[in-house]
């Protein structure tokens, strides 16, 4: 972890007009320059950068932070990434605090790993980029595709050749075992190497910050498959990358908005006929990741697929990906081409216009959410909509509590014919857990007329998405959900990583100021007193089981199922709970078991005052805690969702401060601590 000593020290060594002025074209502005926002789509310039307070502001989005932000929030840099960058720049080196010689000796030869792949892979590419200008095969389909050249050399298009040791020109030592965890050569079972690709249109694919780390290659002939992706490497997965998402960067700013397609064709197709802010998944259903890089690039995300079965059931992955980070801010659309066409075909058919009237037509995923489901059930009948509300209740369980989420329930009741109260009455009988897709035979699969293991492929990796059929990538069940990590109260949810750190976050000063207020609107009682009435105070607002947020639950269930975590709870831990909201009742239950000494959820049952909302909720969830399985880390699990509440009140806290105009030095000191903090956190892990 990098030590915030050093975090301050760097950000009082560079000037954040320096660093956002390389990417922002900035004019004087009173104090301050201004310039339009690179993270949303404006006429006029909103977006501030202060040279005295040395952060960023935009009245617009609300985008704001330091020079660190900055980078991380543009670019797409990790923290670490955005740290040694800035530190490399003025001359810094970043100090590897609490990590072990073999630790760091871990992380050097992981560096060096990557650099030599990265050296591998670019080398390759100007092998195939010499190789297309001497194919005239090659350049002959490109031009049929209605590409020219300038659009090839935008994305960097080559030729593979047809050698099957042809990268044995570029590479001297073929048996260099990189080359193979690079994925460019296969070993076979007795030890021959060939190349990967071969009579193929390579594309090459870089990550957010431009670095190549992988290919797809399309046969131009007869043979399969028609699409060959590089396999899991240390630099490249499928999961986790967009295909064109680098190159589309300023034309996704500019047109307010990011269209994801099939196949790369689709989007060097679309980018010819001037629509250039289309990416591709590379093959994969789409995960969560991909939702959460599409959405750090734009707040509007359009999802083009065929109209045909394969393209409704990709389009409904991708659906199901989307529900975990859904928020009221943000606009997820569906838009279905009729089934002879891809966007491809159907742009150099009818044209860019034809095509851009179409994304206006584009359905909202409310709506593709409830037709498909009523689609799938006879709604003319009471069994029937009792089925599909069956079938929605996990999937509504996934969205995170906001706006949208009520606004979709409503529609979900006028569907299956129910009132709101009886909606909310049948959702809270029986709490359903989060959809995790689970893998459905045929759901996608294609054969891809190739027997297991011959040519080096492996068996069973062929899938057809909407017509593409692609190889060498199996569909990741696993990168769908993963909701074992608590969901923020925005939406997004705690990195995996973000527990990484464990405790430490914790540590040192409390950014909150001031003391927390335990007495609320009831007195504490201690013993079988409880919180006495209800609670409607704003921090820990309780309206009832079916209104209380995910959160609380998740975290009242994680004290209930390990009590011990009570036990190693500090004045800092409680403010922090103190300025999550709708978190009184979590609240309670801590001062209830610190003053009454109950740990198993039967003792503090009869501790708690039997009228309390505590009470109520205890009774609730003592079936699901007898049937938790043990977490390996309930401490992370714990520091994980303090961290994101933390994060959560401090940008809220940023975001009041700016639009008050941080009139005064207090304002301006307190602003450049959040952010300083929030800076942190997110080097924790959250994002």
């Amino acid at each position: 972890m990098i030590p915030e000593s050093f975090i301050q020290d760097l950000l009082a060594r560079v000037d954040v007009v320096d660093i956002v002025g390389r990417y922002v074209q900035l004019r004087k502005g009173g104090a301050n320059l201004l310039g339009l926002c690179p993270f949303h789509n404006e006429k006029s310039p909103s977006f501030t950068v202060s040279p005295t307070k040395q952060f960023y502001h935009c009245f617009g989005c609300g985008a704001h932070g330091s020079a660190i932000t900055f980078l991380m929030e543009h670019t797409g840099a990790s923290f670490p990434e955005a740290v040694r960058t800035l530190a490399g720049s003025v001359g810094m080196t970043v100090p590897e605090e609490n990590r072990s010689p073999r630790q760091q000796q871990e992380s050097a030869r992981r560096k060096a790993e990557e650099s030599r792949h990265t050296q591998v892979l670019d080398a390759a590419q100007a092998h195939y980029l010499k190789q297309l200008r001497a194919s005239p095969a090659a350049i002959r389909y490109l031009k049929q595709r209605g590409l020219t050249g300038e659009i090839a050399a935008h994305f960097g298009l080559g030729w593979s050749g047809t050698d099957r040791h042809g990268l044995s020109q570029v590479f001297p030592s073929y048996e260099d075992p990189v080359l193979v965890e690079s994925g460019l050569v296969i070993e076979s079972e007795d030890g021959r190497r060939y190349d990967r690709f071969r009579e193929r249109i390579m594309f090459p694919i870089r990550n957010a910050q431009g670095s190549l780390i992988g290919f797809g290659g399309r046969i131009i002939g007869k043979g399969e498959p028609k699409y060959l992706n590089s396999p899991e490497t240390p630099l490249f997965s499928k999961g986790h990358e967009l295909y064109g998402l680098w190159e589309a960067r300023q034309s996704i700013r500019q047109e307010g908005q990011v269209i994801v397609v099939e196949g790369y064709m689709d989007v060097v197709g679309l980018a010819q006929q001037g629509i250039a802010n289309a990416v591709a998944t590379l093959g994969t259903a789409t995960t969560p990741d991909h939702v959460k890089k599409l959405l750090r690039a734009s707040d509007k995300v359009i999802f083009s697929f065929d109209g045909d079965g394969a393209g409704r059931r990709a389009a409904w992955r991708a659906l199901q990906a989307c529900l975990p980070v859904l928020r009221d801010d943000i606009a997820i659309r569906f838009l279905f081409l009729p089934s002879e066409h891809d966007p491809d075909s159907y742009v150099r058919e009818l044209g860019a216009e034809a095509f851009r009237a179409c994304l206006g037509d584009a359905v909202a995923l409310s709506r593709f959410l409830l037709d498909e489901l009523g689609s799938r059930h006879n709604m003319d009948e009471a069994e029937g909509r009792a089925s599909c509300l069956h079938e929605a209740k996990p999937l509504l369980a996934a969205i995170p509590e906001c706006a949208l989420r009520v606004q979709i329930e409503r529609e979900m009741a006028k569907l299956v014919q129910l009132t709101p109260e009886e909606m909310a009455q049948v959702l809270a009988q029986q709490p359903a857990k989060p959809f995790a897709p689970a893998p459905r035979p045929g759901d996608g699969a294609a054969a891809s007329g190739q027997a297991p293991g011959q040519d080096g492929a492996p068996p069973d990796m062929g899938y057809d998405f909407g017509g593409h059929e692609f190889h060498d990538i199996p569909a990741e069940e696993s990168d769908y959900a993963d909701y074992g990590h608590f969901p923020s109260q925005d939406g997004e949810s705690a990195a995996p990583g973000a527990g990484q750190g464990g405790r430490q976050g914790w540590k040192g000063k409390s950014d909150w100021k001031g003391k927390s207020d335990w007495k609320g609107k009831g007195d504490w009682k201690g013993g079988k007193g409880g919180w006495k009435g209800r609670r409607d105070d704003d921090v820990g607002g309780f309206e009832g089981r079916r209104t209380m947020p995910s959160l609380a639950k998740r975290l009242l269930g994680l004290l209930l199922a390990h009590p011990e975590l009570v036990d190693s709870m500090g004045d800092q831990q409680l403010e922090v709970i103190d300025h999550g909201p709708h978190l009184g009742l979590v609240r309670d239950l801590i001062m209830l078991a610190q003053s009454s000494g109950a740990r198993h959820v039967g003792a503090l049952l009869e501790a708690a005052d039997p009228d309390s909302d505590l009470a109520t909720v205890l009774k609730g969830l003592r079936a699901d805690i007898l049937s938790q399985e043990d977490l390996p880390d309930p401490q992370t699990e714990w520091d994980d969702a303090l961290r994101r509440i933390e994060f959560d009140a401090a940008r809220s806290e940023m975001t009041k401060l700016a639009a008050s105009g941080l009139a005064t030095e207090e304002a301006r000191k307190r602003y450049l601590e959040l952010s300083s903090r929030i800076t942190v956190l997110k080097g924790a892990g959250l994002r």
